[in-house]
């Protein structure tokens, strides 16, 4: 099986002591929360809320556009997680005849195609004697926004 590059994956580091942030518990539509609005809080542990198994959690950089119609862009972060099993629809890292690329897989009646959520990239259809390894799924995105 194909192993990451460094330049490609590198392991998430978690740190033995939780990292809180605080949660503020009331809704914010599209503005300012009402001065009326309950203000209690609760605390979040970022790594118990961002990583299910960090042993297995891998953060992936991304390189090109074909995931953009989820939300996915060059240079975004995502943590992919090896331990989880692949099903049909999920976002995987896969790897085809050694070549790493982030897809939605489909998985129906024999068929297995490595689908992109942008129009100008086409479904790669995995033929018979190619070689695909499903190296983990897509479980986080890590968008910057600014």
């Amino acid at each position: 099986m194909p192993t990451p590059t460094e330049s490609s994956l590198s392991p998430v580091f978690v740190p033995d002591t939780p990292v809180w942030l605080d949660v503020c518990t009331w809704k914010v539509a599209a503005g300012f929360p009402s001065p009326a609005a309950d203000h209690t809080r609760k605390r979040i542990d970022l790594n118990e809320h961002l990583i299910r198994n960090k042993e297995a959690t891998f953060v992936f950089r991304v390189k090109g556009e074909s995931m953009s119609g989820i939300g996915i862009y060059e240079g975004d972060e995502l943590l992919v997680d090896r331990s989880i099993e692949a099903k049909h629809g999920n976002i995987v890292l896969a790897v085809l005849n050694n070549d790493y690329t982030v897809k939605r897989l489909y998985r129906r009646g024999g068929v297995v195609k490595l689908i992109a959520e942008n129009p100008l990239y086409p479904p790669i259809v995995v033929k018979d004697g190619e070689e695909l390894v499903i190296w983990g799924v897509v479980t986080r995105n890590l968008h910057k926004l600014y």
